[in-house]
């Protein structure tokens, strides 16, 4: 391991020294001081909350050096600087030099020493807590799969199933780095590690060097977008919502998927553009009717093991609740056994040279035979998560010791099966890779580890000086009112803050400060928007600043491979990867697309809507369909595209989204909702901090089991009284429900905060008519581009 930020001149290899390499892993004498002093002195400490000593802001003073070194060590100055200025303003946020809007009162060495370091709102905080908990047992998950062949398994078959399209190289390397998403915890490692060998090969197949390292780039980029590791960020995710880790999974996957076929057809576009052809592929030798039979027989086969593995587990666990593991463990070690058995028969994957000549491709079947049981612990892992409902800790570490399994003893079987005899040997190859994937693992954990406690000194600035609210403020100032300004803005401080930080501390410092932004100001103006996509959104842009320049670590990384500019790699990376700036706004207004409230038959009609759609987007901002299109043709493309994914927008125009009803019909109206239902309110009132302004905000209140409307009310936290023409709303106790949304309010003043409206849903059209415009504009186009097509469009 090489230090690439040294805080002095010291060579790290694979044995650590007694110092210097000790504060990269943030092993430092200090870095464990927190843990030990509390484990002594917790009881006084409890008992002293909030009043610290010398020795705990001395303490405190060690660990947070510590901390910065670690990160400076492990993961270079951009964190640093970010964590700092954040540190700065808590302690000089009042001089004068500070900006009035974003000015506070300071805080003292003592309250901010013990802010970040003595309690659970600082440094060891949630994230930490989600780090050391969750996020190490996937990480080790990915590593071992990686030392075990899967990385160069998983390119290896994209490029015997894709090679031979246009494009073929390309288009294999996003989806080799959509399977390493799958498990990757960073899209720099994802462009080194699949882009090592995709880059060349593309390069050598036609494409520039920064369009190649700018596939490579987008690609990887979009793997940390990926479910169900999401770059290490989805527990985060999962534990910031209050939303289920495997709801999170359903919510993420059909952007995921939407993103990753768009890219492929970009990916096709510019080969169409180039004029470029697919890789050379075997000889086929078998009918056409041989092949389609093969391909039904194997659909057939996996749907009919599905069932079998679905159902008869389903059925032996409700017959046999004790013995469902143990019927479980056999299954697996059966399949295992049987899979090595087949890629027993079959030649070892080799790493090939990516420079050397690849004159023709390999078969597709020769090469999945041989790594089919690598897929086994990731179908341990989902079917842990979204089947069983296992935790996620608990669905990784039967993973991982699934993925252990494999490690150890894949080579012995195979010796084994081939009669080869060498026995002694598979079984220290399969004890090195074991070694070598716990390393591998618990380096890649270096650096998340010290992210997050970076990060929590960033949660625990906003926590102790209210600085999300500031910000609010400014963004909602510099909106002017306007969603899709305020909506830009966020987008753009979400690119900024997320520039040169890792995934896990990338998300929670743009969730931290963006997040409730997004929150507040939308409820302000009668944008009500789950939590999920409100935390995806800027998770998303977060995401996208590794390919924005001037940071972007992921094009810089593209770059050093292709020998391509890094600045250019970036911006074209980026041009990209529009598609997928462009699915936070779509899932924002129509959170269909997040499958929320959606069955299974509506989530099949999205996907194609919204595949369809992203393509159409996709071939828009190429500027080639079916020929290379006129202006005209690029915005009437973008129109139907937009039109595709959110018809609400111009059914809105058509027919209002709501029926106004008078505040005072709020009890009348609430008795009136059936069971479980929800109530749609609008607030108006003088605000806290400025008395003199009315402020709105739209509340939707989840009423409970059917009674009279006070009694639903006040069962959630709310108390109303109807005064002549108003409905006069009470502050709400603290700890209900609604008072986070309630308490910014004035409700002893002069003007009294009223329920000014009810807002019924409206019975409108199905928003789905506005597809047959936008369809027959479509036919239009093509009909249009298909007098100018020189070659086929596939």
């Amino acid at each position: 391991m090489h230090s690439r930020w040294p805080a002095w001149p010291i060579r790290c290899s694979n044995r650590l020294p007694a110092t210097g390499c000790r504060s990269t892993t943030g092993s430092s004498p200090f870095s464990g001081s927190r843990p030990v002093f509390t484990c002594f002195f917790k009881e006084s400490i409890a008992n002293r909350a909030g009043l610290p000593t010398t020795s705990d802001i001395i303490i405190s003073i060690i660990g947070m050096t510590s901390l910065a070194l670690a990160v400076y060590r492990s993961l270079g100055l951009p964190l640093v600087i970010v964590a700092s200025v954040f540190v700065f303003y808590v302690f000089f946020g009042h001089v004068d030099f500070m900006p009035d809007a974003i000015q506070w009162r300071g805080a003292s060495l003592g309250k901010a020493m013990w802010h970040f370091w003595m309690q659970s709102e600082g440094v060891f905080g949630v994230a930490l807590g989600v780090s050391a908990s969750m996020i190490f047992l996937f990480v080790l998950f990915g590593s071992l799969l990686e030392k075990a062949g899967a990385g160069n398994y998983f390119i290896k078959l994209a490029f015997a199933l894709l090679g031979h399209l246009r494009g073929g190289p390309a288009k294999a390397a996003v989806v080799a780095s959509a399977l390493s998403g799958l498990y990757s915890g960073s899209s720099i490692a994802n462009v080194v590690t699949t882009g090592t060998f995709t880059i060349p090969l593309m390069k050598r197949t036609g494409f520039k060097a920064e369009k190649a390292g700018a596939v490579e780039v987008a690609s990887s980029t979009n793997g940390q977008l990926t479910p169900p590791v999401m770059g290490a960020a989805a527990f985060l995710i999962s534990e910031f919502t209050g939303i289920s880790y495997p709801e999170l999974i359903k919510h993420a996957f059909l952007p995921a998927v939407i993103s990753y076929i768009a890219l492929v057809y970009i990916v096709h576009l510019e080969a169409l553009k180039l004029g470029l052809q697919g890789m050379k592929r075997p000889t086929i030798t078998a009918t056409i009717a041989q092949r389609l039979s093969g391909v039904l027989f194997g659909f057939l086969a996996m749907c009919i093991l599905a069932a079998v593995v679905y159902y008869g587990l389903g059925w032996i666990k409700v017959a046999f609740p004790n013995l469902t593991f143990t019927v479980a463990s056999v299954i697996f070690l059966a399949a295992y056994v049987f899979l090595i058995g087949l890629a027993s028969r079959h030649p070892e994957l080799e790493m090939d040279d990516p420079n050397a000549p690849l004159e023709e491709l390999p078969r597709a079947w020769d090469v999945a035979v041989t790594g089919f049981h690598f897929i086994l612990p990731i179908v341990v892992l989902i079917w842990c998560i979204l089947i069983e409902r296992l935790s996620p800790t608990t669905s990784a570490y039967w993973a991982t010791i699934a993925m252990l399994v494999i490690v150890l003893t894949q080579r012995p079987l195979k010796a084994l099966f081939r009669a080869s005899g060498d026995m002694g040997n598979a079984w220290k190859q399969g004890g090195h890779d074991f070694v070598q994937g716990m390393i591998a693992g618990a380096r890649s954990m270096i650096g998340i580890g010290v992210a997050t406690g970076a990060a929590g000194v960033i949660v625990g600035t906003v926590s102790l000086t209210g600085l999300h609210q500031v910000v609010g403020e400014f963004v909602e100032f510099l909106s002017g009112g306007s969603i899709m300004v305020m909506l830009l803005l966020v987008a753009v401080m979400s690119l900024i803050l997320g520039m040169g930080l890792p995934t896990t501390a990338n998300y929670i410092v743009v969730s931290s400060l963006m997040a409730p932004v997004i929150v507040a100001v939308g409820a302000q103006n009668g944008l009500i928007v789950p939590l999920v996509a409100v935390h995806l959104f800027v998770f998303y842009f977060g995401i996208l600043a590794d390919d924005t320049p001037p940071v972007g670590l992921a094009a810089f990384a593209a770059a050093a491979i292709s020998g391509g500019d890094p600045i250019r790699t970036g911006i074209q990376g980026f041009a990209y990867d529009i598609r997928t700036a462009l699915l936070p706004f779509l899932f924002i207004f129509n959170t269909e697309l997040l499958l929320i409230d959606v069955g299974p038959a509506k989530a099949v009609f999205i996907f194609i809507v919204g595949v369809t759609a992203m393509m159409l987007f996709a071939a828009a901002t190429q500027g080639y369909f079916l020929a290379r299109s006129r202006i005209w043709e690029t915005v009437a493309l973008l129109l139907v595209a937009f039109t595709l994914f959110r018809p609400g927008f111009w059914l809105d125009y058509v027919q209002p989204p709501f029926v106004d009803r008078p505040g005072t019909e709020l009890i009348e109206l609430a008795g009136e909702v059936e069971d479980g239902g929800t109530l749609r309110m609008v607030v108006s009132g003088p605000d806290f901090d400025n008395p003199d302004k009315i402020r709105d905000l739209t509340l939707v209140v989840e009423l409970g089991p059917k009674a009279e409307g006070t009694d639903r009310l006040f069962n959630v936290g709310l108390m109303a009284m109807e005064d002549g023409d108003k409905m006069i709303l009470e502050e709400p106790l603290a700890g209900t429900p609604y008072f986070p949304q309630l308490k910014g309010y004035d409700y002893y003043g002069d003007e009294s905060v009223v329920v000014s409206k009810i807002q019924l849903p409206a019975e409108r059209i199905a928003k789905e008519v506005f597809y047959i415009p936008a369809l027959l504009l479509l036919g239009l186009v093509v009909l249009m581009q298909r007098r100018r097509q020189t070659v086929p469009a596939f």
